[in-house]
């Protein structure tokens, strides 16, 4: 058996990037945890085994992905509703769960699980541009094998040569269904936008607004965040709106009155995001779910936005009911000292 801590010291380092690659191959932040998961099973068993032909990352990918092509065989591929119709004209209209039965959703995922502060910041943009969510659901409609080929050599940089082994095909085939997923990624439109990072200042003043404009239940002030050309789509259900006249028909319905949301910032897919909570006829505000904003340097231009709940924001370090910052909790009640004075 191999040494066990011989087989954490040299296997954890790739942890996080091996869940950003399973989450990328599956949009699904569940399935690509169980794939690592799996991963580091299978390895752990044949890590006495390895004889060190190629290098260990490489080695950990290869079963990574074929972990993952095993799992996404006869399986549909993962959806955003954006990708399952035209949009709605009507936000009078209940959403569409009833037709969405039997569909996979994409699933967020926090930014903290795939990159941190300790980051090299070119590999945090990176890192951040290989989950947004629109590559995410674009890597959707690629058959799993050109989803594979194409992670490996362009998002990981792998060479053909080694993409091929990990494949077990031929370096020719590899080129191949490389050129066929760039085509079909290009049929899209995936990519096309230049997107403001999240932490740049014009995203944290956009989500900002967002978050006052919710709170405050301040129609114009989501109005100015918005471009005109603003989408917001509904995980969950086959519903999304298009253009700002539509949205912010819709908006008008769901903010409520002041005070009825409360919302931390965040950030997910490489996107600031807005964790949201509404307050229920208890006067608590329970975790609802999450805005994912895609921003650019003329405004929002899309809300994605996912209802998973308290089990969702958990994903993200955030209790189920609202909280707030600690700068602005009241300071606890201070009690006057009772003097020691004798009747």
């Amino acid at each position: 058996m191999p040494d066990e801590h011989e087989f954490a010291r040299s296997t954890e380092p790739f942890r996080r990037e091996l869940l950003a690659h399973c989450y990328r191959m599956l949009g699904s932040l569940d399935e690509a945890e169980d794939l690592v998961q799996e991963t580091y099973l299978r390895a752990w068993r044949s890590y006495g085994t390895f004889e060190g032909r190629s290098s260990l990352r490489v080695w950990l990918y290869r079963i990574a992905t074929n972990a993952c092509l095993t799992a996404l065989r006869n399986r549909s591929r993962r959806a955003l509703p954006s990708g399952l119709g035209p949009p709605a004209d009507d936000p009078d209209i209940s959403p569409d769960y009833g037709t969405s039965l039997g569909v996979a959703w994409v699933q967020p995922i926090p930014d903290a699980l795939v990159a941190t502060q300790q980051d090299d910041p070119a590999t945090v943009v990176a890192t951040r541009e290989s989950v947004r969510l629109a590559l995410i659901a674009g890597l959707q409609y690629l058959p799993p094998r050109q989803r594979a080929v194409l992670l490996l050599r362009e998002v990981l940089g792998f060479p053909a040569s080694e993409v091929a082994a990990m494949l077990d095909t031929s370096v020719a085939a590899v080129k191949s269904a490389l050129q066929r997923a760039r085509a079909r990624l290009d049929e899209a439109a995936v990519g096309g936008e230049r997107l403001t990072e999240p932490t740049a200042p014009h995203a944290r003043a956009l989500l900002e607004q967002y978050i006052a404009g919710f709170q405050n239940a301040d129609v114009q002030a989501l109005e100015r965040a918005l471009r005109t050309d603003a989408s917001i789509e509904m995980v969950g259900t086959r519903t999304w709106f298009s253009g700002i006249a539509t949205c912010l028909r819709y908006l008008t319905q769901v903010v409520g009155s002041s005070g009825d949301w409360r919302m931390a910032p965040t950030l997910a897919n490489g996107h600031p995001a807005a964790a949201a909570y509404l307050r229920g006829v208890d006067g608590i505000h329970h975790a609802f779910g999450l805005g994912v904003l895609t921003t650019t340097r003329k405004g929002i231009a899309r809300v994605t936005v996912f209802s998973g709940g308290p089990e969702l924001l958990a994903r993200f370090g955030l209790p189920p009911t609202w909280e707030p910052p600690l700068a602005k909790r009241p300071a606890p009640e201070q009690k006057s000292p009772r003097l020691g004075v004798r009747g």
